[in-house]
């Protein structure tokens, strides 16, 4: 189903983020676990889990799966699950470069202690990760409701 482009879309708070988010770090564990036991059948079941090699090829298949979603439906599962989607300020898709910038500053934001998350409680409703990749997190409509 593909929603309308709608830049005045609600912004989505912190709570319905943070639910999505849980739901797709099960679901990346998951890749990332099918991952490392592709690599251990790949090296004979030795594999030295600190190589600089394997931690990007597990990187990447995090960033990859996230960024997919991201640039080609809007959305995570999770935030499928929870009617999110990401965006960019005039509503339309974000890129791969803004996928990169949003998932990288995501990161930093979880490092701070979250704190990079808290700002989503402000009156922007903007992490620094949105405002660092220039997009946003929007509330669908329900299903079958249009705005």
């Amino acid at each position: 189903m593909t929603v309308p482009v709608d830049p005045d879309l609600p912004a989505a708070g912190l709570g319905r983020r943070l639910v999505a988010l849980v739901y797709d770090a099960i679901l990346v564990t998951v890749l990332l676990m099918a991952g490392t036991g592709l690599a251990l059948a790949l090296h004979h079941g030795h594999l030295d889990v600190h190589h600089p090699l394997f931690r990007a090829y597990l990187f990447n298949l995090w960033f990859f799966f996230i960024a997919f979603f991201w640039v080609h439906r809007g959305q995570t599962p999770g935030m499928r699950a929870w009617r999110l989607r990401v965006q960019r300020q005039d509503g339309f898709p974000i890129g791969w470069t803004q996928a990169l910038l949003r998932f990288l500053g995501g990161l930093v934001s979880a490092a701070a202690l979250g704190l990079g998350y808290l700002w989503v409680l402000g009156p922007a409703r903007l992490a620094w990760h949105d405002r660092f990749s220039q997009s946003r997190v929007v509330v669908l409509p329900p299903p079958g409701r249009g705005r």
